[in-house]
């Protein structure tokens, strides 16, 4: 449910625009801050045609690109202190918005790859969420496992706002978590090529209704040389159906407005289909009160680090594979790349 052209939003209403940026081509240190200045421009631009915009979404990579031969060098990397969020941050502040940005956050423990990280940042330029990505893309991606947890933080017009990135949409003990502290707009940023399309509608779909949240989801759009990437930027009802859907159009804006109280409601009211109330309170028809008992065995693995699947001793691709068989490069960027 969304208003025409979504330029104006109800009190209780919150707009988002969803930027399907187009995939950066990034080789040199000067090609990142070309893609912060141009995400600031975007953001004044799209507030200025959006003006009752209440949260702006950047997808993943949109800051430092997808090329894997630089990708953990510390000349692409940005920590949160680093001038680039604060010219984030005073793009929120100017254009009176919250903004969800994407940056490759330097790990400051000695020898250890960097971190795949999505920030929040509100409109007073404070960072209201931190998040690092919990579940990096393996083979093939040389982030270190998220250690944050799944946070979530109060944004505007009632919406509790939790985010994560890309693959870790597809696990749905992410987004349970997320709903379970209270997130009732899930955010997902992206930077899938096209192999997953089909995947990535499903999910935001099923994440959305199996947790009565709102999802808002968007993904880099067009060609870096090697893929393309698919945009289709979406948000999903809390009952799963797509309120809007982007296409493949490289810097393409979807924008919806949602009603993040409805949400609130449904997870109250509804008895059918109320399914995070429901799996901790099995069968309360027949057992009044419902069973409360564990009877997850992977959970309870799990928990007691003894995770182990009956086929896990035969998975045959279980490291760096063939794009970092001695593990990601770290340290300042080799002559061979600068310009």
């Amino acid at each position: 449910m969304s208003s025409t052209g979504s330029i104006s939003a109800s009190p209780d209403g919150l707009l988002m625009a969803l930027i399907q940026y187009r995939v950066p081509i990034v080789n040199t240190p000067e090609d990142v801050q070309k893609n912060v200045d141009e995400i600031c421009r975007r953001v004044a631009s799209t507030k200025a045609g959006y003006p009752d915009l209440d949260l702006i979404v950047f997808p993943e990579y949109s800051t430092s690109g997808l090329n894997t031969k630089i990708w953990s060098y510390d000349e692409f990397l940005i920590g949160l202190d680093d001038p680039k969020v604060t010219q984030f941050k005073q793009a929120c502040i100017d254009n009176d918005v919250w903004g969800v940005f994407s940056i490759m956050e330097p790990n400051h423990e000695e020898g250890k790859p960097p971190f795949n990280t999505a920030i929040i940042i509100d409109n007073e330029g404070n960072i209201a969420l931190h998040y690092r990505k919990l579940q990096p893309w393996v083979p093939i991606e040389p982030w270190y496992p998220g250690d944050l947890g799944m946070p979530v933080c109060d944004g505007p017009k009632g919406s509790k706002l939790a985010v994560n990135i890309c693959h870790d949409g597809m696990f749905p003990e992410l987004a349970r978590e997320a709903a379970y502290k209270g997130a009732n707009v899930y955010i997902r940023i992206s930077g899938y090529s096209t192999q997953t399309n089909d995947q990535w509608i499903m999910t935001n779909k099923t994440n959305a209704f199996q947790n009565l949240m709102f999802t808002a989801s968007v993904n880099l759009a067009g060609y870096d040389n090697v893929f393309y990437y698919f945009g289709e930027g979406n948000v999903c009802n809390y009952d799963g159906n797509l309120i809007a859907e982007g296409h493949r159009n490289p810097d393409e804006i979807v924008t919806a407005e949602v009603f993040p109280a409805l949400a609130d409601k449904a997870r109250i009211n509804w008895g059918l289909e109320n399914n995070i109330f429901n799996v901790g309170r099995r069968g309360y028809v027949g057992y009044p009160g419902g069973k409360t008992d564990n009877y997850l065995t992977w959970v309870k693995d799990l928990a007691d680090g003894n995770y182990h699947l009956p086929w896990g001793d035969d998975v045959r691709i279980r490291d760096g594979w063939k794009y970092y068989p001695d593990g990601p490069q770290l340290g300042p960027l080799p002559d061979k790349f600068k310009q």
